[in-house]
């Protein structure tokens, strides 16, 4: 059984055909990166008409590259939520009106499942259960996972995500949108000792994070130091090892409170190597496994919807009437378990 998967939550089109016997067969992506670059973020109307011209030509492309023909799609998997309600619509209109024609299913995704899933496209995936940690420009979360649809929240930010505090960083040192991985070379060259920066919620007894405090630090130290790059660079490296070492500890309380010892990382954030390299290390050094995506799966992407979808499909979680409806806000903790 073949499924056709599509993204379309935010910034990013994504489509993909995921095979239950041989797996991902072919994906396609655009990323709204340069247009949305001018503007310094991301311009949700813009999101949600770019989406528009690039759905159905990348469908059209992933269908040839696998060389699958529309009777052969069992479902028609799409990202039902959270993201921008405008963007979700598309996605939405485009899947819903495909299962209507070829009179087949189709699979509302929750957005934040398919980053959870997404590691179980690697040759060596996860099995459950595990704690995630699931880190990206909106979310900074660490759940139990005892099944798919089985999630147990353990802790979440109650201010900016992760990501939010590294594109935030990122612009008060004078780097272009998205600032991320841009930040993430800058501070390979810094000096780890030049600054002591907080490490936000570490001596409170629960698995929330806080990034706020943190971002204050950096623009106060941005505004003594000056647009000097030695500076920038150990600014951006002692920020950098800030959120780390709060992953790290938070992390390690998660997987202490759940008694688990497999940790999945995902996420756009999770791209990151020096968050890659030390929560792999801290996994080694307590006789556990992380488990990540690979980068290219660590964005958004249609090959986590497909994924996510084929999964719900088979347990019968579809949607067979023509009711089209997107979840912006949408609690993971809502699905059902499979």
């Amino acid at each position: 059984m073949r499924i056709l998967g599509i993204e379309s939550s935010c910034d990013e089109t994504g489509v993909a055909i995921y095979d239950d016997a041989q797996g991902l067969v072919s994906h396609a992506l655009h990323s709204q990166i340069a247009m949305h670059a001018e503007y310094g973020g991301v311009v949700p109307e813009l999101a949600s008409r770019d989406h528009i011209k690039r759905v159905i030509p990348l469908v059209n492309k992933v269908l040839n590259d696998s060389d699958t023909k529309m009777s052969d799609l069992c479902a028609i998997a799409y990202t039902r939520g959270p993201g921008l309600i405008g963007a979700l619509m598309v996605g939405a209109m485009a899947a819903r009106s495909l299962a209507y024609a070829l009179d087949i299913p189709a699979v509302g995704v929750h957005h934040m499942e398919g980053h959870l899933l997404a590691p179980m496209l690697e040759d060596n995936p996860p099995s459950f259960p595990f704690v995630a940690l699931l880190v990206s420009g909106g979310h900074t979360m660490l759940i139990k996972v005892m099944q798919p649809g089985l999630y147990e929240l353990l802790g979440q930010s109650v201010d900016d995500a992760a990501g939010e505090a590294f594109d935030k960083t990122a612009k008060l040192l004078g780097l272009a949108y998205p600032g991320g991985p841009a930040l993430e070379k800058m501070a390979q060259k810094g000096d780890p000792k030049a600054y002591h920066f907080p490490r936000p919620m570490l001596d409170r007894p629960n698995c929330d994070f806080s990034f706020a405090g943190l971002k204050t630090a950096v623009l106060n130290a941005t505004m003594q130091t000056g647009n000097i790059d030695e500076h920038k660079y150990n600014i951006a490296r002692c920020f950098s090892d800030a959120v780390v070492d709060t992953l790290k500890a938070k992390c390690t309380r998660a997987l202490d409170m759940s008694g688990l010892n497999r940790l999945v990382v995902a996420g756009g954030v999770s791209a990151n190597i020096a968050i890659r390299n030390a929560l792999d290390e801290m996994m080694q050094k307590r006789g556990g496994e992380a488990f990540f995506a690979r980068r290219e799966f660590c964005t958004d992407n249609g090959a986590m919807i497909a994924l996510a979808g084929m999964l719900r499909f088979k347990a019968g979680d579809v949607q067979d009437n023509l009711e089209l409806d997107v979840v912006p806000r949408w609690p993971l903790t809502e699905l059902k378990a499979l």
